[in-house]
């Protein structure tokens, strides 16, 4: 059995190599400290860990971190896999085939605001699958109220609005 700081490095590893898209630093964390296995502050110190020797990368929208493997993430977890034990990798399969279209779907919905001038800020709102763009738009909005709720009701409103423009295009 690996060292318990390694450990948890493979089993962030190891669920990120399940999925094909980012997971969130609250999905990992979520699924480690629901099932007991450490501390919020050692999954922080595995994942600053992976993210410094290339195994992870990290991207941030709206104060959120979302991880990918590398490619030398993935190899490394291929030829380490067997150093976490089957019930904990059974126990990550079956949280992502109970939570997969959930987990999916709060990291490819994504909406972002930044200050465009002194009077205006832009929305950035997009939805994502298989890293592709679905939808990628941007709205002018005249205040920072204004492009908080976007951001907040694009997660929900999301599908409906894709929907509706491509009935009107098509």
């Amino acid at each position: 059995m690996a060292e318990p700081l390694t450990l948890y490095k493979l089993i962030i590893l190891y669920m990120l190599d399940k999925v094909n898209f980012p997971l969130t630093n609250s999905q990992i964390s979520e699924f480690i400290l629901d099932k007991g296995y450490t501390t919020y502050f050692h999954i922080q110190e595995a994942i600053n860990q992976l993210i410094d020797s290339e195994l992870l990368e990290m991207s941030t929208v709206r104060n959120s971190s979302r991880y990918r493997i590398t490619p030398k993430g993935e190899e490394t977890i291929h030829y380490f896999q067997n150093e976490i034990s089957p019930e904990i990798q059974e126990e990550i399969i079956e949280f992502f085939n109970i939570h997969a279209y959930e987990l999916r779907n709060e990291v490819s919905t994504i909406a972002d605001y930044y200050k465009k001038n002194a009077d205006e800020y832009e929305v950035r709102c997009q939805v994502i699958e298989r890293q592709s763009y679905l939808i990628d738009m941007t709205l002018t909005v005249p205040t920072k109220e204004a492009a908080t709720t976007i951001c907040s009701r694009w997660q929900e409103k999301s599908q409906e609005i894709y929907a509706h423009i491509m009935g009107e295009l098509l």
